[in-house]
C-alpha cells in the first residue's frame, strides 16, 4: 500500500512538474534545461508536502529535519532529472519532453522512492512500536513457560 500511495503522490507531483515545464518552455520561451529545473522545483515542493502528510505519515517527525533531508535528496533528484533530460535530449536529438519522461521515471523509481522511504521519512516510531511488540511477545512467551512449569 505504501508503494501505491507513493506512486500516486509521485504522479500528482509529476503532473505539476511537467505542467510547469511545458508552460515555462512553451509560453515563456525559456531554455528547456531551465524549464526542466523549474518544473522539478515545483513538483518537488508538492511531493514533499503530500508525502509528509499522506504517504509516510511523518507527523511525529520535526518538519525541519524532514525538510533538510528532503532538500538533500531533492537536490540530487533535480540534478539527475535535469542532467538526464539534457543528456538524453542531446544523444537522441528528439524533443526534450520525451527525454524528460524517461529521466523522470528512472530517477523516480531508483532514487526518489528509495531515499524518501528509507532516509527522509523513515519513521522511528514504527521501529519503536515493532521493538515494543517484540518485547510484549517475549514477555508472553516467558509467562507461558512459567505456567507450564507449575
Amino acid at each position: 500500500m505504501l508503494f501505491f500511495k507513493a506512486q500516486l503522490s509521485a504522479q500528482v507531483s509529476t503532473f505539476v512538474d511537467f505542467a510547469v515545464t511545458l508552460i515555462v518552455s512553451t509560453f515563456f520561451d525559456v531554455y528547456y534545461v531551465i524549464a526542466t529545473f523549474l518544473g522539478a522545483l515545483s513538483g518537488g515542493i508538492s511531493n514533499c508536502i503530500i508525502n509528509y502528510r499522506w504517504v509516510f505519515h511523518s507527523g511525529g517527525q520535526h518538519k525541519r529535519s524532514v525538510a533538510f533531508k528532503y532538500f538533500i535528496v531533492w537536490g540530487v533528484s533535480i540534478a539527475l532529472n535535469t542532467l538526464g533530460t539534457f543528456v538524453l535530449t542531446e544523444i537522441s536529438g528528439q524533443y526534450f519532453f520525451f527525454a524528460k519522461i524517461v529521466a523522470a521515471v528512472m530517477v523516480g523509481i531508483f532514487w526518489n522512492y528509495q531515499m524518501q522511504r528509507f532516509f527522509v521519512y523513515r519513521n522511528r516510531h514504527i521501529k519503536e512500536r515493532l521493538r515494543n511488540e517484540g518485547r510484549r511477545i517475549a514477555r508472553m512467551q516467558k509467562i507461558k513457560k512459567e505456567r507450564k512449569k507449575k
